[in-house]
Formats: structure tokens, sequence, C-alpha cells
């Protein structure tokens, strides 16, 4: 196992719950108010009330210069969306809403996709195999099994759905500073060595899956990532522990 990834104890991960219930709470009431004609930025301003009232630091709020406490990616953007008055969901849309926050200098961090209205029978084998995949990445989280064991798993929902598993951006492990290691592949990398996961491990699983190709482009806001392909995509993220009675998700 890599030096640099960072155990947790029991309290530790206590405190990560803590985090990770207000996180999940806040995604509840935002996509609450997902629906046709409000605009992404309305997603924000409700987001950033929230963190003012259960007194929560925002953790992308100016993360590497990034101007909001939501991603908020829609249709054919898989990650990173920056909110936007112009941005205005419409029926048929999909949007990811992912949201971080600080308590007690520990971090929480989740994802889900929403639908606004109704969407076409492919959009919903999208987003029901990238839940799946996150469901079955977090099953993986004991100790004893390995991260590529999990990244396999993930992919191989993908493979068998019929979807593209985006390869430039990962899960990653978390606790005090939102992006530890190791990474979280979607898939089984490259010259990269595999890691046993041991109990205290704590990470965020988050695959990104595609409707088409895998293959991405960012815009020129420098932070939205979109398909090449303009194919929709769907994004799903726990933050979860490994424990003595396996895994934990600590973002409900």
């Amino acid at each position: 196992m890599s030096d640099n990834i960072v155990l947790k104890t029991n309290q530790e991960i206590a405190l990560m719950k803590e985090a990770g219930a207000i996180v999940c709470a806040i995604l509840d009431s935002v996509e609450s108010i997902v629906e046709e004609g409000i605009s992404t930025m309305d997603l924000e301003m409700k987001a950033r009330a929230l963190c003012k009232e259960y007194k929560v630091t925002p953790a992308f709020l100016g993360y590497c210069g990034f101007p909001a406490v939501l991603c908020t990616s829609v249709n054919e953007e898989v990650v990173h969306g920056i909110p936007s008055k112009k941005k205005i969901l419409r029926h048929g849309d999909i949007v990811s809403i992912d949201m971080g926050v600080i308590l007690g200098g520990y971090f929480g961090d989740s994802a889900r996709t929403c639908i606004v209205g109704e969407v076409s029978k492919e959009i919903h084998h999208l987003l029901e195999y990238t839940r799946k995949a996150l469901e079955v990445g977090i099953s993986h989280m004991v100790d004893g099994d390995t991260l590529f064991t999990l990244s396999a798993a993930i992919y191989k929902v993908a493979e068998e759905a019929g979807l593209g598993v985006v390869r430039k951006y990962s899960g990653h492990g978390i606790g005090t500073k939102l992006h530890e290691p190791p990474a979280v592949f979607n898939y089984v990398p490259t010259g990269y060595s595999d890691i046993v996961l041991r109990k205290g491990m704590v990470l965020a699983i988050e695959p990104m899956f595609t409707a088409g190709s895998y293959e991405t482009r960012v815009l020129r806001d420098k932070w939205t990532v979109v398909t090449k392909d303009r194919s929709y995509s769907a994004h799903f993220e726990h933050t979860v522990a490994i424990t003595d009675d396996g895994p934990k998700v600590l973002t409900i």
C-alpha cells in the first residue's frame, strides 16, 4: 500500500460521517427544486444558503480557482460544470450535481444525476447502470480486497450495459484534504500498481459513464468537461469508509 495513503481512525470516520450527512441533506434539498425552467445558478444559490444554515465550508468554492459551491453538469457535460443564470434546465435534460463540504477539518463529497421531466429509455439506461456501478464499487470496499478489483467491477457494469467509461477523471481518497491518494479509476489502468484495501481507508467512488464514446474535452471556461461526441453523461458519487463491518457509506 502506498505510504501516502492516510488511514482514518473510527473517530475520524465518525467526523467524516457528520460532514457526509450534511452533503446528503444539501443534495436532497437541491434536487428537490430541479425542474424545467430553473437555472443551474438557482441550484447554486440554494446550496450556498444551505452551507450557511448548516455552518459548513463549501469544499469546491475557490478550490484551484473554481468559482462555485456546486458542480452542475448538464447533458453532455461530464463533470465540473459551472453554475450559470444562462443555463436553463429544459424538459428531457439530465443534470449532475456534485457537492462537497468541510466540517471540523474533514471533507465529505458526493454527486448524483437528476432527471428534468421525462427522458428517453436510453438515458434511463445510462443513469440506472451508472448508479449500479457505484453500488458494485462500494461492495468491494472491504479489508483485503484490491483497488483494481473494485475498478474492474465498475468497468464490467459499463461494458455489459454498452456504455462508455470516462478515462481522464477518477475518484479519489478523501479526508483532511478533498483529494488524497489513491486515484480510484473506473477501469483498470496501465502504469499503476494495484493497492490492497485496508480498514480505515476512505475513498470517494464516482463512476462517470457516457451513452457514447468515453472521449472528453474541456471547454473554454477551463473547467467544464464534455463528451467529444456530445453524448449524454451520468455521474454518481459517494464517500465510503472501510470498517470492521465492511463498507460504510458516509454520504447518506
